[in-house]
């Protein structure tokens, strides 16, 4: 693509263009048969699903998904064979949208404190019996039954009809780490997306701009062509860019700083473009120490890249990892890899010092596989350093090696 800004017609019309060449159904159909699939490797009866992003891709169904993160008032039953069932509020009647993959809607049971209040358990027994329903429907004896969120009293009402709940993000996550086709052509519209933002925001880039103001543009791109939301609000400049982290703010970009984003969108397509960038503000040259942070952050995402291939383990891969030179270790970011997809996914691969951690960072067993799609990271930060320089490309991992998914160019002003 051309990343010079394009105008909103043309974007609308591109977007529209590509997702009317995708085969929606097809998709909806091999994401619940590779769900499935983990849970019959598991012996479970099915799954219960609240999880917003889950739930899209078991079934399709995807309203409400930000507020559906903090009230939870749909869900899902998958079984391990055959149609999945949604349940929505105000169902009664209502037709499913997705008939490859959803056999029926019927009404919620209301399953939060905001809505139930005190007969929060009254619900969540009724709940419970609808779930033991269908898991007899579906599976006859078979009484272990998948759940990604729920709460002490219905995990109590799971047990107290007999069924055996166990955890639904490992068969979840998974299932979406290899992507389909159709994954992957509903990305490739979702990065198109994102790097247009990402050239109205280079556009817009000025002394006195606020990094809230600069964020706005991607949030302004994304809405224009249908996109979803923004997973979190990832822009710093000069010295807020050292650690990294920090969401924006109303800070004003000065002439001369380095401006740092990382774009977390969900698009039009519903998949995740998690592309980072680095940017400098203004019309003068970068100084010696911000070509010197870009270039190592160029070097740390171009070792890491050239490992990228099927078959090498977790652990492997981040052995492999371009050695952090000892100025940088204490700001290093969590992860040198990790999968991407509806969201940010399995697998998180850490720094190799951080490989026998037990919180956040700490690594586990698994392989690269063909067919994932990654997010491939870097940061350069000294530690105490006034700025750093963070990087990031997305990849498929094809039997070769890996392909550039993300296409925005690096900066050339930092590299020549």
């Amino acid at each position: 693509m051309s990343h010079t800004p394009i105008s909103n017609d043309t974007l609308i019309r591109e977007v529209e263009t590509r997702l009317v060449e995708i085969d929606g159904a097809a998709l909806r159909i091999g994401r619940l048969a590779r769900l499935q699939a983990e849970l019959r490797a598991r012996d479970l009866a099915g799954c219960v699903l609240f999880d917003p992003v889950n739930m899209r891709y078991a079934t399709g169904l995807r309203n409400y998904q930000v507020m559906q993160m903090h009230i939870p008032f749909r869900y899902a039953f998958v079984p391990a064979d055959g149609m999945a069932v949604g349940f929505e509020l105000g169902a009664e009647g209502a037709e499913t949208p997705y008939p490859e993959t959803v056999a029926d809607i019927r009404p919620s049971r209301i399953p939060n404190f905001f809505l139930a209040g005190s007969r929060l358990g009254e619900h969540a027994r009724r709940w419970a019996a609808d779930i033991n329903q269908l898991v007899k429907d579906h599976a006859g004896a078979n009484r272990r039954v998948a759940v990604d969120r729920i709460g002490p009293a219905h995990l109590a009402a799971l047990e107290a009809a007999g069924l055996t709940a166990v955890e639904a993000q490992e068969p979840m996550e998974l299932a979406r780490a290899v992507k389909l086709p159709e994954e992957l052509a509903l990305m490739a519209v979702d990065i198109f997306v994102a790097e247009a933002g990402i050239a109205r925001m280079k556009s817009a880039l000025r002394p006195g701009l606020t990094e809230n103001a600069f964020w706005s543009v991607l949030h302004e791109t994304n809405t224009a062509a249908g996109g979803e939301w923004i997973e979190c609000r990832l822009v710093a400049s000069g010295q807020r860019t050292n650690p990294w982290g920090a969401e924006c703010s109303g800070k004003m970009i000065e002439a001369g700083e380095l401006v740092g984003f990382d774009t977390d969108m969900v698009g039009p397509g519903g998949t995740c473009a998690d592309i980072s960038r680095t940017l400098l503000c203004g019309d003068g040259p970068p100084s010696r120490r911000q070509k010197d942070l870009y270039r190592l952050a160029v070097e740390q995402l171009e070792h890491n890249m050239a490992l990228v291939r099927p078959g090498i383990s977790f652990r492997d891969y981040a052995e492999r990892c371009w050695p952090l030179p000892a100025a940088y270790v204490a700001n290093r970011y969590p992860e040198v890899a990790h999968g991407i997809g509806l969201c940010d996914e399995y697998p998180g691969i850490p720094p190799i010092q951080d490989w026998d951690e037990r919180g956040y960072r700490g690594g586990y067993e698994g392989v690269i596989e063909e067919n994932m799609t990654l997010c491939v990271e870097s940061y350069i930060g000294a530690d105490g350093g006034p700025e750093g320089v963070k990087l990031e490309q997305q990849v498929l991992v094809t039997a070769e090696g890996c392909r550039l998914l993300s296409t925005f160019p690096l900066e050339d002003i930092f590299l020549t």
